[in-house]
């Protein structure tokens, strides 16, 4: 199993301590490289600056892509380890060295984040070296590795409850991840990250439009959030803003076969909507994407039956 220790902002890691976010965004103020160290829920490790210069706690990759300032922000807000806007900007603005009002910037969307008390914080591997500008990855096969993921786990045992005895991993309740020498089995995904993660899979495209203009996508639940409908690739779509407007609304959606919908209400309600039905009865841009990110037959078929008006 890999981990990776990424050099941490302390202001970043003391304004999230605070407050106990469901998930983060580590940004990169360059943007210019994708993040492809960790696979899915791998574990990423808080390696704190001078003058902490400890590990002071971690999060689970979800997913990582680039973003215009104002999205990150609009995506995460205070989760991306600032009070506001303002902050935010001058801050990129200071790493970058540079008064670019919205640059583009790297997003690393880190769920379910503990932070350690100051008592728990963990030495630096003895091979970190102080010219490490971003991080470095550790493989728990080796014996650094393996001695720094063993420490980690036993500073969580004073964070999460265990289980019963005889069971070889630590435990939380629900729906909070499980630690062990399987990493975990459950991720709580925040609506930061449930957002990147969506805008990543469908490579910042309009999965029934095709549009690639950012900050007119949206990512939508297919069962909506507040009934139960949970922050996961498979119960989201990425969408223009206009239709998923409609899509909340009804007027558009998607059958388990992954065909377009459009409903006659759009006609008969605003004598409107060739825009629309153009797209009736054509397929969803889902080919490429992963198994376990495609919708969910199961969402799909509650918007049909419950929130679709045909």
């Amino acid at each position: 199993m890999n981990l990776y220790l990424g050099v941490t902002n302390c202001s970043w890691f003391d304004y999230l301590s605070a407050i106990n976010p469901e998930d983060v965004n580590f940004w990169q103020p360059g943007g210019k490289s994708a993040f492809r160290v960790l696979s899915l829920n791998g574990v990423f490790l808080f390696k704190l600056k001078k003058p902490y210069n400890g590990v002071g706690g971690l999060g689970f990759f979800r997913a990582q892509t680039q973003l215009p300032l104002s999205l990150a922000w609009d995506a995460f807000g205070v989760r991306n380890g600032v009070s506001d806007l303002d902050h935010f900007r001058t801050t990129i603005q200071k790493y970058r060295g540079d008064k670019e009002r919205n640059p583009t910037i790297g997003c690393i969307a880190l769920t379910d984040p503990v932070f350690f008390r100051r008592e728990d914080w963990i030495p630096v591997p003895v091979d970190w070296r102080t010219s490490i500008v971003q991080g470095k990855r550790y493989s728990t096969d080796t014996a650094i590795g393996s001695a720094l993921w063993q420490q980690v786990q036993d500073r969580l045992i004073c964070y999460r409850k265990t289980l019963p005895a005889g069971q070889n991993m630590l435990s939380v309740d629900e729906p909070s991840p499980q630690y062990g020498n399987s990493v975990l089995q459950k991720v709580r995904i925040g609506q930061g990250a449930f957002r990147l993660s969506v805008i990543d899979v469908y490579t910042k495209r309009c999965a029934i439009t095709g549009e690639k203009t950012l900050p007119v996508l949206e990512a939508a639940h297919i069962k909506p959030f507040a009934e139960a409908g949970p922050n996961q690739t498979s119960n989201g779509l990425l969408l223009r803003s206009d239709m998923h407007k409609l899509f909340d609304d009804g007027y558009i959606t998607v059958t388990t076969d992954y065909r377009i919908g459009v409903s006659s209400r759009i006609r008969e309600e605003f004598s409107n909507g060739k825009e629309y039905y153009q797209y009736h009865g054509k397929p969803l841009s889902v080919l490429s994407l992963l198994e376990r990110d495609k919708p969910s037959s199961l969402y799909l078929d509650y918007h049909n039956t419950t929130i679709f008006r045909p």
